[in-house]
């Protein structure tokens, strides 16, 4: 299958700034690819570059085997086949949905038109509603009528820009599941710019972590987890923490955390090592002989999350059933399951 989306070699400037520096990556039709990292990353920069906002410095930008922008072409937004969904939706309050929707289908005919935005909100199932106006509607209804409008001029990318960030947490996990779900239906190619790892692995097929306007990582969502490549990988995927720990010739740590196989171990490694320690690689065990003294806890439903001190005063996460209830400044017993522990040198 051929790249839809490519981006080669791409760095923006503003004046003497550089937001962001050499990318590149690419997407397969129907695949949905994440700009993730923190603010001022350069997400929204690139996805500028990619709507034909902003012109680019060095690189090529392609879109269906075509060029749309080099250092010395910029076609215009309007002329490129790409959709955007707004973080604040961007709906036209004196139009009602099926009018938003309508916006961009001038060229078909009356009778294609009407079928097409027919197709479209059955697709996002707000045909009941297709009346109603803008502030009419909840914030997942306007959610679903800008993704229509969005799609209904059947462009090569959808281009959505923090699209869930203005709705409460339960409906941005809903939505970022539903949104997927009506994406690979279509196959429409699509890249979500997000600070929230929950919303890119909800949605993606490839995240493209940002830091500091470079690719930090370009990886799946599990690799991306499960298999970092740098401390600020590690650091900013996923609820862990970052511990140094001494270890020896054979393995063992300090702070009675264990043993870790030599062959996962750098190949350089000093006297010492940083371990990313998640809660799932700690575990309640009544029956331990290892306790450790509760920090903090946060109760999540389901679940506690306590913070837990080593000996050397380093914490550490640990989530346990609700129902394993104790008091910060207690003990609690625990085992260390290292076999998926992720390890850097200390160096």
């Amino acid at each position: 299958m051929s790249d839809q989306l490519v981006i080669k070699d791409v760095t923006v400037k503003f004046d003497n700034v550089t937001a962001i520096k050499n990318i590149c990556f690419s997407l397969e039709k129907g695949e949905i690819g994440c700009l993730l990292g923190p603010s001022g990353c350069g997400k929204t920069t690139l996805l500028r570059a990619i709507s034909g906002f902003e012109p680019i410095q060095a690189g090529l930008i392609s879109l269906d085997n075509e060029e749309i922008s080099t250092t010395s072409f910029l076609k215009p937004p309007e002329k490129r086949k790409v959709g955007m969904v707004f973080q604040d939706f961007a709906l036209f309050p004196h139009l009602n949905v099926e009018a938003n929707v309508e916006f961009g289908l001038a060229n078909l005919s009356p009778k294609t038109k009407i079928k097409k935005i027919k197709e479209m909100l059955s697709l996002v199932g707000l045909e009941k509603i297709s009346k109603r106006y803008p502030h009419e509607l909840s914030g997942g209804q306007q959610q679903r009528v800008a993704l229509a409008r969005a799609l209904a001029p059947e462009p090569s990318i959808i281009l959505l820009d923090e699209p869930f960030s203005n709705l409460d947490t339960e409906l941005r996990s809903q939505l970022a599941f539903e949104v997927r779900d009506l994406l690979k239906k279509r196959q429409v190619t699509a890249l979500l710019v997000t600070h929230d790892q929950d919303e890119a692995f909800a949605i993606s097929d490839k995240i493209v972590l940002l830091n500091d306007g470079k690719i930090e990582q370009l990886d799946t969502p599990y690799q991306i987890y499960h298999k970092p490549n740098s401390l600020f990988a590690a650091d900013f995927i996923g609820k862990g923490t970052i511990i140094n720990v001494g270890i020896d010739a054979t393995g063992l740590l300090a702070n009675n955390l264990g043993s870790l196989s030599l062959n996962s171990l750098p190949s350089d490694m000093g006297n010492s090592v940083k371990l990313l320690v998640r809660p799932d690689d700690i575990a309640f065990e009544e029956s331990s002989e290892t306790k450790l003294k509760i920090v903090s806890k946060s109760f999540l439903g389901p679940n506690y999350l306590y913070d837990l001190a080593l000996e050397d005063g380093q914490t550490v996460p640990c989530l346990t059933h609700s129902h394993i209830d104790v008091d910060v400044g207690d003990d609690l017993p625990v085992k260390f399951d290292l076999r998926h522990v992720v390890i850097f040198n200390a160096n």
